[in-house]
């Protein structure tokens, strides 16, 4: 474990530090960071920055509320920079988007790999646009009856391959079952955060499991 006096400041005293979502592996912001700052942080579990326009401490959602929970601090190989990762609550941005980093500069002709919030962010678009022939389009315009019929036959399906124990099949109806209830999301407003959020607030252990185990 690196210590404070081994890290590289720079002729101001900072060192910049990259705040990433733990879970998604979003990048949020790029922020400063001075030794008082860095020492707070890490006494708090909390993101302490300094800010340079302002020449003060920052603790991030002081004012906002939207705090962000560290869950550990990483240097690079030349120690003269940090990746923070952080467990967020709200938006990163002052914006109020959940990254500070949105204005696209360039798009290569690579492919960018699948992820659940890219698929979110594209149904996203497709409700603001409803694109001519786009099923979902014809989801969002039917309303949410349609939406929640189709989520209730995914979810039957979904039963019936794996009743029969077919493996691609079923791998097939989860994906399926996967699009609606995120097209059902983005029509109540539900993000992927709020789902990731509420999942890791459960218990590992199962109540009942443990009271039976008990008797």
């Amino acid at each position: 474990m690196l210590r404070i006096d081994q890290l590289k400041f720079d002729e101001k005293g900072l060192i910049p530090a990259i705040v990433v979502d733990a879970g998604s592996g979003k990048v949020l912001t790029l922020a400063y960071m001075n030794r008082e700052s860095l020492e707070i942080s890490m006494k708090e579990s909390r993101t302490c920055f300094w800010s340079r326009s302002r020449q003060e401490l920052w603790r991030k959602g002081e004012t906002s509320g939207n705090v962000q929970h560290i869950v550990d601090i990483t240097a690079d190989c030349d120690r003269d920079a940090l990746v923070v990762r952080v467990n967020k609550e709200g938006p990163a941005c002052h914006l109020g988007t959940d990254s500070c980093f949105n204005d696209k500069v360039f798009a290569g002709k690579e492919k960018e790999p699948f992820s659940v919030e890219g698929l979110y962010a594209l149904l996203e678009g497709r409700k603001k646009d409803l694109p001519e022939g786009s099923y979902t389009t014809y989801l969002f315009r039917k309303g949410m009856d349609k939406i929640l019929k189709k989520v209730g036959e995914e979810c039957t399906e979904v039963i019936i391959a794996g009743k029969a124990g077919d493996k691609r099949e079923t791998v097939y109806e989860i994906a399926d079952l996967m699009y609606h209830i995120m097209v059902l999301m983005v029509e109540m407003g539900i993000s992927v955060e709020d789902v990731r959020t509420e999942l890791a607030s459960r218990h590992v252990i199962d109540h009942k499991v443990k009271q039976e185990k008990m008797t």
